[in-house]
């Protein structure tokens, strides 16, 4: 093939190398879907557990279909003293480390690891879904010398991440406020992380192989690292008056402001709205109002740029979200992941469905038909 019939297609930008059934993306008029249900309709709506539901299942459940998930659910919870061993040796390394080599480790001891049968996988993404917060929050009571609080047997899920943090029941608007951010980051499409984990199960690697890919792509800050960097850009601002400048100044240096702009979206990040409404209610809640008046701040500084499709992102406002949850920042990028199993694991469900190995071409540009020569002769 010569060079000039050779089309790069660059980060794989509008190309379609599969179909779903699960995550609908309008990018121009900012519209997103699990499975048909507007993400504007479950946010306020529906609860994290049934909208997991309704990703691996591709209906939402009646009640007794979501009465025997909530168990599956909360009987997963637990994990083996083994994993808690393998997080004591390695406390002091970052929480997505811990949680990428306590994801693969798990593998060891579920005795349907090597089986991908529909059935199998499925259990296994429930059991995921329950355990990640349990190996986050195990961890970050590790590294503090404090023994982990062992998960509820009643809560939500939302509440019982919170509920491991610090071993109080939490309020109902910050359970819900919490249970919102992890349905807006349910699924999300073909993202890096979750195409990744497809080129993982194209292999026909198993579901824990596939959700360590998963993690291990989500770690890179282009990818995960966005409400962290947002929640540190509001601690640079320091007061809302100071906002403005603060734009004016990163922008003329040509540096990104955090928390806007999508690779998808080019209006409004439809899951944003759903956030902003509660980091309002809990920045009032918690006596620290100051922290959504500079994010209102620095929005009101990028307005002129929203003609040209630069928007807040959802990480924008749950940066400060997490912040006033008392969650530390370096926790910020495993709560995406804590939302996003079951996303991951219908996504890699649908690759096993009509699985072909992912194996697109690189052009080659460098040389052609060099002579060998031997190292002594070599300058």
């Amino acid at each position: 093939m010569s060079q000039d019939s050779v089309k790069i297609h660059r980060g794989l930008v509008g190309v379609y190398f599969d179909r779903t059934k699960t995550t609908y993306i309008n990018g121009k008029e900012g519209i997103l879907e699990y499975c048909g249900y507007n993400i504007h309709d479950l946010a306020e709506n529906s609860t994290f557990e049934e909208t997991a539901y309704l990703l691996l299942n591709g209906k939402l459940p009646n009640q007794s279909e979501l009465d025997q998930f909530n168990t599956d659910l909360i009987n997963s919870r637990s994990i083996s003293p083994k994993i808690i061993d393998i997080i004591r040796s390695i406390k002091d390394a970052h929480p997505m480390d811990v949680l990428r080599t306590s994801v693969s480790a798990l593998s060891t001891f579920d005795e349907e690891a090597a089986d991908k049968s529909y059935e199998a996988t499925m259990r296994k993404g429930i059991r995921l879904t329950s355990q990640v917060p349990t190996i986050v929050m195990a961890h970050n009571a590790i590294r503090n010398d404090k023994e982990p609080i062992q998960p509820s047997k009643s809560l939500s899920h939302a509440a019982n991440f919170l509920y491991m943090l610090d071993g109080q029941t939490p309020s109902e608007s910050a359970a819900k406020l919490m249970d919102k951010d992890f349905i807006v980051h349910a699924d999300h499409g073909s993202n890096a992380s979750a195409f990744a984990a497809r080129v993982c199960a194209g292999t026909q690697a198993d579901l824990h192989s596939a959700i360590t890919t998963g993690i291990s792509v989500l770690s890179g800050p282009s990818h995960g690292g966005a409400a962290e960097n947002v929640m540190k850009m509001v601690k640079d601002v320091g007061s809302p008056d100071k906002a403005k400048d603060y734009v004016t100044n990163l922008l003329k240096s040509k540096k990104r402001v955090m928390g806007f702009g999508h690779r998808v979206y080019k209006s409004q990040d439809p899951r944003a709205g759903h956030l902003r409404e509660g980091v309002e209610k809990l920045s009032h809640e918690k006596g620290e109002p100051e922290w959504y008046e500079i994010l209102v701040a620095v929005m009101d500084a990028m307005k002129p740029y929203q003609r040209r499709g630069i928007n807040v992102n959802v990480d924008f406002f749950a940066g400060v979200i997490y912040h006033l949850l008392g969650i530390p920042t370096d926790l910020f990028v495993p709560i995406f992941a804590v939302g996003r199993i079951p996303g991951w694991t219908i996504q890699v469900l649908e690759q096993y469905e009509h699985n072909i190995l992912l194996r697109p071409l690189l052009e080659y540009t460098g040389e052609h038909q060099q002579e060998y020569i031997p190292i002594e002769e070599r300058k």
